[in-house]
């Protein structure tokens, strides 16, 4: 059985040595601070609500784009070497958990991540080499998010003896 990070790499395409390559560098005092991450997860998530596709906006019907956009602006700075405003306010819906709620299939995360692309394409002020650091960091993310959820599934369910599967009993 394939372990979940040999899994994502695959899904992702992105080795996780490549995912974490935002860490070598503080993309947070690289690319000019705060402004830049609240101008990319605003573009994101114009996008986002925006999107053509029903069943992906129907995904963040649920939550108000302007605490969307903080919250995103927010885990992005803290993640990306600024200050941990993400953590300091203590966010009851978890960015990370509204995620991984978010992306449970890998349509939904290749959708998630074409407005990412298109969003980070869009900034003239973040440098290609921080654009590839950020979207091999996104990728990997995204499918360890659709990864992870299919672990889960698969681990609630057992065989039966006719080939088919129940829920695993709790």
């Amino acid at each position: 059985m394939q372990s979940l990070q040999q899994k994502v790499s695959e899904w992702s395409g992105v080795e996780q040595s490549d995912a974490f390559a935002i860490d070598s560098t503080n993309l947070f005092d690289k690319l000019g601070g705060l402004q830049t991450f609240v101008n990319l997860s605003t573009n994101f998530y114009n996008r986002v609500y925006d999107d053509d596709e029903e069943w992906f906006r129907s995904i963040f019907a649920n939550s108000k784009k302007e605490e969307a956009i903080q919250n995103q602006y927010e885990f992005f700075v803290q993640r990306m070497g600024g200050p941990p405003l993400y953590s300091q306010r203590r966010v009851r819906n978890s960015y990370l958990i509204l995620a991984s709620s978010l992306i449970f299939a890998k349509r939904a995360a290749e959708r998630w991540l074409h407005h990412m692309q298109q969003a980070l394409d869009s900034m003239s002020d973040i440098d290609a080499d921080s654009k590839i650091k950020m979207m091999n960091f996104f990728r990997h993310t995204a499918f360890f998010l659709v990864a992870g959820d299919e672990l889960k599934k698969q681990n609630k369910e057992v065989p039966c003896k006719h080939g088919t599967s129940k829920p695993a009993a709790v």
